[in-house]
């Protein structure tokens, strides 16, 4: 079994894979009189393809079983696919390079503040929400529309994530809003 441990989610160790999605100082300008801050432009939402069109959904995630074992991956060749928690909890997130097939070596693991999100580029292989509470929101914007846009792969041997580093029981504490 193929064993990771995540790393920390930052714009450059995430480029390859689509956009973090943060309230970062370089991407803020006032507005509304000077009453509101705004982020501008954080992610590359890409759903036209072939007719298609953006849709705003809420995902509610929940664990997986402990240990963490990955076994399979997903792609959704037609569009990006944006997530950002909605609740004060720490998340993790698996991606591999957008190409035809994905094997474990490939896989890369992240650990995500419930300050940030991702926006996966069409094609990033990604597994589903790998949520740490017991319960977690999501607002998400994919892509609706004609056309296959998921494809879905079952690994050749599953990856164990490995949460030890971050906590003595396994698991990553889900952290309050600061």
């Amino acid at each position: 079994m193929h064993r990771i441990s995540p790393i920390p989610l930052t714009v450059q160790a995430f480029a390859d894979f689509g956009n973090v999605v943060e309230a970062s100082p370089e991407k803020m300008f006032s507005i509304n009189e000077g009453t509101t801050n705004r982020f501008h432009d954080l992610a590359n939402i890409d759903v036209e393809r072939d007719g298609g069109s953006p849709v705003v959904n809420i995902f509610r995630g929940t664990p997986y079983p402990f240990p963490l074992t990955i076994r399979m991956m997903e792609k959704h060749p037609l569009g990006s696919q944006f997530f950002m928690p909605l609740d004060p909890f720490d998340y993790l997130v698996a991606v591999a390079e957008a190409k035809s097939t994905v094997m474990p070596e490939d896989v890369l693991v992240f650990s995500c503040s419930h300050k940030q999100g991702v926006n996966f580029k069409p094609g990033v292989w990604h597994h589903p929400l790998l949520v740490l509470a017991e319960q977690q929101d999501f607002l998400v914007i994919d892509r609706a529309g004609a056309g296959e846009n998921l494809v879905e792969q079952d690994l050749a041997s599953p990856i164990m994530v490995d949460l030890a580093e971050n906590n003595p029981q396994g698991r990553l504490e889900p952290r309050p809003r600061q």
